[in-house]
């Protein structure tokens, strides 16, 4: 598919304005999408189809439904236009001329009118879309708490949650710069797919409060993906966790399958049966995402996060307590790493992993056991804690469940990019 660039003879005078009328009309009238690209297709002489900003189809005007699959595969000939109304695109023009090819001026003045009606179109979405973020952002930050107003006002929006919800959160993480308005397609594919399970299903990108702490961590480094970034949460009107889990499976497909070039996560809560307990399903999503992100899983669900559960409570009551202990026990760590490029919390991750046996962990990181001991004396060194103790492998097990739960990633170093398979790529120079 080719974008317009070429320009074209301009028709007779009287012969251009009646062209333009047709679909100037439609737009006047407010006969809505459907027409305007009805209007659109005979003044253009054209096969038409509207996409939204997000790849959406919202009109068409074909001969036939091959036609239609054509024109948007961009094949024989078919062309694209942004609609753009000031510096946002807003959505697409595909088109492919019947005979001749329509003229620029005439695809640019269709174009101007089409972006605007595009735009007035999305008005009550648009208000729709602010009224769904308001009503889960009071809700899951406890803004909202009187079980009759929680019930009411998502019976509002078209979402019965008397007989109780479950709470999904999604990550998705472009594999390249996205243009536009990427938020936007992830939103709507997901929504999709949650919507397929459970139709009343809102969905809403939301600046959440819940489980930030009001100050950095001592040589925590937070993953530039996620600080300050939106989460997209999705409320599902079920109290049934088979459906809760079918709803985020049906996410996750379509997520895949529609944006391959993302990688996504997603991850529930267990249903909350009483509507009022909703903040603490939200809760338990935002763990599960946090533990997804560190243990690279597509999939989780609370309940599967095991003895991550047990810091629910800190990470929603008192974040900063669980920064504390964080900073107390393996930030220094994280510091030491981050300065010298060492693996000393990958290697703790692995020495406990491995059940405080020096020789499996050796194997799992392909390194000699001399410098695992050695790498361990450096932990003992840094935090205060002797990983040969039961007390100081439980306290270095609990700062790394911290550090996980409240979203800090440590420094990666070379030794943990993707495709050195933890160490199996050989630095020069000494181990530190």
């Amino acid at each position: 598919m080719r974008a317009v660039t070429e320009s074209a003879e301009i028709p007779a005078h009287e012969e251009f304005l009646t062209l333009f009328a047709d679909v100037s009309d439609a737009v006047e009238s407010g006969a809505g999408l459907p027409e305007v690209a009805r209007a659109a297709s005979r003044a253009l002489a054209a096969s038409v189809v509207i996409l939204d900003a997000g790849g959406s189809i919202l009109a068409v005007a074909c001969a036939s439904p091959a036609d239609e699959r054509s024109v948007l595969a961009g094949t024989d000939g078919s062309e694209r236009i942004d609609l753009r109304v000031a510096d946002s695109v807003v959505g697409r023009l595909l088109f492919r001329a019947r005979k001749e090819r329509p003229p620029a001026v005439l695809l640019r003045m269709v174009g101007t009118l089409m972006a605007l009606e595009v735009e007035r179109s999305r008005g009550p979405e648009r208000a729709s879309e602010a009224a769904v973020g308001a009503f889960l952002t009071d809700l899951l930050d406890r803004r909202l708490t009187g079980r009759e107003d929680i019930e009411a006002r998502g019976r509002e929006l078209g979402i019965e949650l008397s007989d109780g919800a479950s709470v999904l959160i999604v990550r998705a993480h472009a594999h390249q710069p996205e243009e536009g308005d990427w938020r936007r397609r992830v939103l709507a594919v997901a929504e999709r797919g949650a919507r397929g399970v459970e139709r009343s299903s809102l969905a809403a990108w939301l600046d959440l409060s819940l489980g930030r702490t009001s100050t950095p961590g001592v040589g925590a480094t937070a993953d530039p993906a996620r600080a300050n970034a939106p989460e997209l949460v999705i409320v599902t009107p079920t109290p049934e966790a088979e459906v809760a889990r079918k709803a985020g499976a049906a996410v996750l497909r379509e997520l895949e399958t529609g944006l391959p070039h993302f990688t996504a996560r997603v991850t529930r809560s267990r249903p909350a049966s009483d509507s009022a307990d909703l903040h603490r399903a939200g809760a338990e999503a935002l763990l599960a995402a946090n533990v997804a992100d560190a243990n690279d899983s597509p999939l989780l669900a609370f309940e599967e996060t095991g003895a991550y559960r047990i810091l629910l409570t800190s990470m929603t009551e008192n974040p900063d307590e669980l920064q504390r202990f964080h900073d107390e026990t393996v930030a220094p760590l994280v510091a030491y790493d981050e300065q010298y490029e060492t693996p000393l919390v990958r290697t703790l991750e692995a020495f406990l992993e491995a059940d405080g046996n020096v020789a499996r962990t050796a194997q799992k990181l392909f390194t000699h056991r001399h410098t695992i001991r050695y790498r361990l004396e450096r932990v003992r060194d840094l935090s205060g804690f002797d990983v040969a103790s039961s007390d100081g492998r439980e306290s270095l097990s609990i700062g790394l469940k911290a550090m996980r739960v409240l979203g800090i990633t440590p420094p990666g170093g070379p030794a943990s990019e993707r495709g050195t398979e933890a160490g199996r790529i050989r630095r020069g120079g000494k181990d530190r």
